[in-house]
């Protein structure tokens, strides 16, 4: 009788989960392991999904690039990895949402605690840029960022918002003592 219990709830689930992502027009959803190939599959679903729906080069370019920044942003910082102590293949949740106005791109995974002070001042830098001020700190970046041990040198933040024109919204969810998760929206205006 537990079984059967568990297995109800479980389609409940699925059912209420459903209910949610078709109230928050989310057209897909992940949560796992984020690899290059599962990051190479979304680019194609996305192209293929994009593409029937005829949107223009330039709103798919945009599309797939935040794709492509946000996933790799989940797999190169993600505190939580398949193996522990691994700097590869982070884990988190990667969300595509589309309204008949915009994208959006969302993405959770967990940091640690102490990397939130700095994290909220580099994106908040970003946020408060204007196009020129972003365009110089990408070319600086470029030209001396270094690249971190995760293979990273501050890029993509800087992309994203370069790309779409938009501020990225963020927050920080309490988990315990140590670590948050960071939930990270990227808006693409399908009329820009």
């Amino acid at each position: 009788m537990e079984e059967t219990s568990q297995v109800n709830e479980n389609l409940d689930f699925v059912f209420d989960f459903y209910k949610i992502m078709r109230s928050s027009n989310v057209t897909f959803a992940y949560e796992g392991e984020i690899t290059h190939e599962i990051t190479k599959a979304f680019s194609s679903l996305a192209e293929s999904h994009i593409a029937l729906t005829n949107e223009s080069n330039a709103l798919q370019k945009r599309v797939f690039h935040v794709m492509v920044e946000s996933l790799q942003n989940i797999s190169k910082h993600s505190v939580e990895r398949k193996i522990p102590g691994s700097i590869i293949d982070g884990q988190g949740i990667f969300l595509v949402a589309k309204t008949e106005q915009e994208y959006n791109i969302t993405t959770g995974n967990v940091v640690l605690k102490e990397n939130i002070p700095a994290l909220k001042e580099h994106i908040e830098n970003i946020n408060s840029a204007d196009k020129k001020v972003l365009k110089d700190l990408y070319k600086e970046k470029i030209k001396f960022g270094k690249l971190s041990y995760k293979g990273g040198a501050g890029l993509g933040f800087i992309d994203m918002v370069r790309k779409t024109g938009e501020k990225l919204i963020y927050t920080f969810l309490d988990l315990n003592d140590k670590k948050s998760y960071f939930v990270l929206t990227s808006t693409i205006f399908r009329t820009k």
